[in-house]
């Protein structure tokens, strides 16, 4: 094996060799927990930057565990849409730990910083456990573990509310860990493998087995729940609402995508392409449920006037996009769907981001008293207002991108559905401009209680350039959005078989 064939199992290793380094060194100087995490969370970032370009150059990465070939052995597999999400984990978690330095100092009691660490770098690396295995009893193991981090991390927060949203979390997550072990188990019962490719090919046969329809229905709703999909989302309101920002961008703007893609692992590399889009019409009812979503969520955001709590129902809506572009199973749909997971991590983590700096330098949360932050803050709010038109789809924003795919995805499949998919992501992002622009409305134009001169007063340089980073990817990924779809691309033509 060369060097290459060890990145899959290298990305994992170093931040939870990280995580269960940091109480040891927490406990002597606190003040370690967090260069120890941007260490080994920027080492995994380079690794997947190599992954990447080794899977563009070379194609797919396997890597056997313990030297035993799959099936039975554990095989970690890293393929184009791996790959992607690898990078988009990375990136996004790497930004939310620099944010988290002086954020945590403030908004959190002291002891809580050591846990803060260690749970956070456990949350990163079962994300990019998810990502890169190719066994499915892992994919539920590796969830779990996903989930009872993001349980706590929600706990932590200072507010009294926060227990109540991590318990409502918790039964709900727990809910969907149940119906994910059934249909893993159900899998496993007629075929007798759990390597998801071995799987893919053994299951063909049983294609017209009621245990396989139930199976997949089973892991779709728990991945649903997992994801916040329409109508599974009931517990991500509160939970990003009350997480700390730096936990709510990273929930916001990865865990639930972790989630949509074990629902596209799942549809295209477990199942086969025709049998999800024509034998159980399982994509074209994703569709439908995704449209409502986009709706549903945009209607529920404009109707809130706490800051985060909106960003939290604008994360409902568009995981719709996410899934009505996977849901679609066109070319261009199905790319517009992968590349919006990433387009949709840089501009949430930036607002959620930006929230949490609004809330760390002044304490508001309403968006009607926000009038005056475009004086007083001016770099966060301009950096705000870029994600904000990222999430609406303006051009050159990377949302105006994900956005066009989309709709050429939808208007792709050629019948009246198509066309009403199409009207569906035009009408979303109409919603979507109508919260957005408030906000940017009142942070510019909005009338202020008092009229002397405001002094700036920006969040620490710490807090500041991840928020501007993530701007400047919006923007930069808009212009050039031949990068990400160097991944994004090839993932959608191989997981569909074109």
């Amino acid at each position: 094996m060369n060097l290459s064939s060890h990145l899959p199992i290298l990305i994992v290793v170093i931040p939870l060799i990280a995580a269960f380094m940091n109480p040891l060194i927490g406990w002597r100087q606190r003040k370690f927990c967090n260069p120890l995490a941007v260490i080994a969370v920027s080492a995994s970032f380079c690794i997947a930057l190599l992954i990447a370009r080794t899977v563009i150059t070379t194609g797919r990465i396997s890597y056997h565990m313990g030297g035993w070939a799959p099936p039975w052995g554990i095989e970690l597999a890293v393929d184009h849409l791996s790959a992607f999400m690898c990078v988009t984990i990375t990136f996004v978690s790497l930004l939310a730990i620099v944010y988290s330095k002086n954020y945590v100092e403030k908004e959190l009691a002291e002891e809580k910083m050591v846990p803060y660490y260690t749970l956070l770098l456990l949350l990163i690396v079962a994300m990019l456990g998810i990502v890169v295995t190719g066994d499915m009893f892992n994919l539920y193991i590796i969830v779990e573990m996903l989930s009872l981090a993001a349980y706590a991390l929600v706990a932590m927060s200072e507010e009294k509310r926060a227990y109540v949203a991590a318990y409502k979390y918790l039964l709900l997550g727990f809910t969907g860990a149940i119906f994910i072990l059934l249909g893993t188990a159900y899998l496993y019962i007629i075929t007798g493998t759990l390597n998801m490719a071995d799987l893919s090919v053994r299951i063909q046969p049983w294609y017209g087995s009621w245990v396989v329809f139930v199976a997949l229905a089973l892991l779709m709703v728990g991945f649903g729940i997992k994801t916040a999909l329409f109508p599974l989302h009931t517990w991500l309101p509160d939970a990003h609402s009350i997480a700390p920002s730096s936990i709510s961008a990273v929930l916001s703007g990865l865990v639930i995508k972790t989630g949509a893609y074990c629902i596209i692992r799942t549809l295209f590399t477990v199942f086969q392409p025709r049998f999800v889009i024509e034998v159980m019409p399982v994509t074209s009812a994703l569709s439908w449920i995704a449209a409502i979503a986009i709706l549903v969520g945009s209607l529920f955001a404009i109707s809130q006037t706490d800051l985060k709590w909106m960003l939290a129902y604008s994360s409902v809506a568009h995981i719709g996009f996410i899934v009505l572009g996977v849901g679609l199973a066109t070319g261009y749909g199905t790319t517009g769907g992968i590349l919006h997971i990433f387009n949709h991590s840089m501009a949430k983590g930036c607002l959620f981001l930006c929230a949490g700096a609004i809330i760390y330098k002044t304490g508001i949360r309403n968006i009607y008293d926000l009038a005056g932050l475009g004086d007083k803050m001016p770099v966060t709010m301009a950096a705000f207002t870029i994600a904000a038109f990222s999430m609406v789809g303006i051009p050159p924003t990377a949302g105006f991108i994900s956005k066009f795919y989309l709709g050429l995805g939808a208007l792709e499949q050629g019948t009246w559905a198509g066309w009403v998919f199409a009207g569906v992501i035009l009408l979303g992002s109409l919603l979507t401009a109508v919260f957005y622009i408030r906000v940017v409305n009142n942070v510019y134009f909005g009338e202020r209680k008092r009229r002397e001169e405001i002094e700036k007063d920006e969040a620490p340089l710490g807090m500041l350039i991840p928020i501007v980073i993530l701007a400047g990817g919006c923007l930069i990924f808009g212009i050039f959005p031949k990068i990400p779809l160097a991944l994004a691309e090839p993932a959608a033509r191989l997981l569909l078989g074109i």
